[in-house]
């Protein structure tokens, strides 16, 4: 099994360059688990402290769950992976089961800060995107999807996101094996990447 970590600022487009990686390995060898799944459930605040929840730092993410799950992952068993709701800021009573497959697909904003999941990354990727890219999709991604108006995005990217990159998401870079500048649009960048897993694949074959 290969665990793969993709990192990146907020609206970088590593959910594009995850899609493009499936695309190109074989049909059902891989499996994903989203850091946004593993939010600590918060849905016994009130509205008023929900929108005060920082998304963008480290303690927001239940880090002991999401390193379980990779672990079992790793000895053969299927996981239950939480589903996780932006409007109620709750988990939901059921989960998503996830087989073990050949490559494990570790993304979010954070995954590279938490040195002990970090370590069980085979792979390490940085998605790198200009910071004006990054705020207009999540402009669009916040208004269509979290039901924010668009100065309450604004708000938010000011107080939370933008400070929160220069703090402890940017910084993780440094632990990169492969950096994708330009998100998905980097098919280079992504033909190499791909070909890499392969090869790795090989090898531990």
């Amino acid at each position: 099994m290969l665990i793969i970590g993709i990192a990146g600022g907020s609206g970088c487009g590593k959910s594009t360059v995850v899609k493009q990686i499936i695309k190109k390995l074989p049909k059902d060898s891989v499996s994903i688990l989203p850091q946004d799944s593993y939010y600590k459930d918060n849905g016994h605040l009130s509205p008023e402290e929900r929108a005060k929840i920082n998304f963008d730092h480290p303690s927001s993410i239940e880090f002991n769950l999401l390193i379980k799950h990779v672990d079992m992952l790793k000895e053969g068993q299927t996981i239950g992976m939480p589903i996780y709701s932006y409007l109620t800021c709750a988990r939901a009573k059921e989960t998503i089961p996830v087989e073990p497959r050949e490559v494990v697909i570790v993304e979010g904003i954070l995954i590279m800060s938490n040195p002990r999941l970090r370590d069980r990354m085979d792979i390490k990727v940085f998605v790198d995107a200009d910071a004006d890219d990054r705020l207009m999709r999540i402009i669009r991604r916040d208004i269509e999807e979290r039901g924010r108006s668009f100065s309450q995005v604004l708000d938010h990217y000011e107080r939370f996101v933008k400070p929160m990159h220069l703090q402890f998401i940017e910084p993780t870079k440094r632990y990169a094996d492969i950096i994708v500048p330009q998100g998905g649009a980097n098919h280079v960048a992504i033909d190499i990447l791909t070909s890499r897993i392969k090869m790795n694949l090989k090898d531990k074959a």
